[in-house]
Formats: structure tokens, C-alpha cells, sequence
């Protein structure tokens, strides 16, 4: 499904008032998964509720994970960015972007959203996820920043050298019917040694550090605290119920 040619907004005020959804009635279920999720099931059930919201069947969703290290392609992945193709298992996915890696440590947000009541625009979609990292990370007084030439979340990092920035989230998602899922990733504490054993969503040039890297000992679940209190700006409510533990945790 393409971008919508729509110019991308200039403000974060832009951003909420666009993201929002206009099911007024219907608020987003926020669930947490327990343990480390295992990666074919969880696109199995990301798949099967994406098509319940597409008929209508099912409210939107959040779902929060941690998966065992292991590496996904996506659809732009290049073979040669597959350094250590025996170190963890590789799954391809139908998501954007290229070789990204998830792990314990690893915030993995999953977002089942139904662009329908969104304003059907892709590239506003993604930027308001970028959001929402920015506004999280916020929280912890990290200044985290988009870039128009590649997609994610970025810090500087003066102290290691002139210019040079490390990647702290990744994003990568697939529409079916106008809903999203996939989603995205925030690196609390993991071990960054893993990412070798690839080029991180092909960039190079830079690197990539975690919340714990820069020296702020934030938990999973403060992290966790922090993105459903910046969910709503910039989606609209989650379900007044509050939370729920995944059936597949």
C-alpha cells in the first residue's frame, strides 16, 4: 500500500490532531505480554486481529512484547546486511524496511490500528509513531530526534565523536486493509553486541544504543508507563479497563 502524497506535517500538534482516530466510541485495548513472546505466534495473532478490526470484529490494539533474539527481514532487506546468518534465527516479514533485530531487553510495541478512521496516510501514520518515541523518551529527559533520510528514532552522541548519532528505536510496519501492524522497537537494555550480526535497517554510518547505554536506569516497566501516558495525545484513548496480559504471554 503506498504513502499518501499528502506533505508531511510540520508540528506535533499537527501530528496528534491528524493521528487520532474518529471511532470515538471505540478505545484502544493495551495489552503486555509476559515473558519473551515467541516471533511466529505473535504474527499469527497480529495477523488474525488485524483482519477482525478490518471486518469490524475487534477494537484496535496495542500489544507490548519481548521476543528471543532473533533477526527479521524486511521487505527491503539486502542479503549482505545479514552478517551472522547462523547466530540467531531470521524470519522474513511482509513489514517495511530492512534486517532489524529484536531481543530480550527490547521494548516491542505492536500497533493493530485502523487507518480507515486515521486519515489514510501512511507517511503521517509513521511520523506520529516517531511521535509518540520522542514524547516517551521525553520522559527520561532524552532528547530523541526523527531524520528525513532515514526512518526510526535517533540521539546524538557528541561525547563519541563529531557527528555521530546512534539509532535508540526502529519502525517498520504492514498495512492490510488500511490496518497496521508491526509496529515498533525501543531499546531499554539489550545486549547491543547483538546487533552485529547485522546492519541495522542498512545504515552504517551510525550506531545503536539503548536507554541503559546512555546511563539512565530505566526498568521495562517504566518505559511501559510511559508510552500508554504519551498513547493518548496523539491516538486517542486506550480501553478505560486498563490493561491486560496477552493469553499468548
Amino acid at each position: 500500500m503506498q504513502a499518501s502524497e499528502k506533505a508531511r506535517p510540520e508540528g506535533r500538534d499537527d501530528i496528534a490532531r491528524a493521528g487520532r482516530s474518529t471511532r470515538a466510541n471505540l478505545p484502544v485495548d493495551w495489552e503486555i505480554a509476559g515473558g519473551l513472546t515467541d516471533y511466529r505466534t505473535a504474527l499469527a495473532r497480529m495477523e488474525a486481529r488485524a483482519e477482525a478490526i478490518a471486518r469490524g470484529e475487534a477494537r484496535e490494539l496495542v500489544w507490548l512484547v519481548e521476543h528471543p533474539p532473533l533477526y527479521t527481514a524486511g521487505t527491503s532487506a539486502r542479503a549482505g546486511d545479514l552478517l551472522a546468518p547462523d547466530r540467531f534465527p531470521v524470519y522474513e516479514t511482509g513489514r517495511g524496511g530492512q534486517y532489524t533485530y529484536h531481543g530480550p531487553g527490547q521494548r516491542v510495541v505492536y500497533t493493530m490500528l485502523d487507518l480507515k478512521t486515521r486519515g489514510r496516510d501512511v507517511r503521517l501514520f509513521v511520523s506520529t509513531l516517531e511521535q509518540w518515541i520522542i514524547d516517551t523518551l521525553a520522559r527520561f529527559n532524552v532528547t530523541a530526534e526523527r531524520r528525513e533520510d532515514r526512518v526510526g528514532v535517533w540521539v546524538r552522541r557528541p561525547e563519541l565523536g563529531p557527528g555521530r548519532e546512534d539509532k535508540i528505536a526502529a519502525i517498520g510496519i504492514r498495512l492490510k486493509r488500511w490496518v497496521s501492524f508491526h509496529g515498533l522497537a525501543i531499546n531499554v537494555e539489550p545486549d547491543l553486541e547483538h546487533f552485529t550480526g547485522i546492519v541495522p535497517c542498512g545504515v552504517t554510518q551510525h550506531g545503536v544504543t539503548s536507554l541503559v547505554d546512555l546511563g539512565l536506569p530505566v526498568t521495562m516497566a517504566d518505559l511501559d508507563v510511559a508510552l500508554r501516558e504519551t498513547f493518548t495525545p496523539l491516538f486517542g484513548p486506550d480501553a478505560p479497563s486498563g490493561e491486560t496480559r496477552s493469553p499468548l504471554s
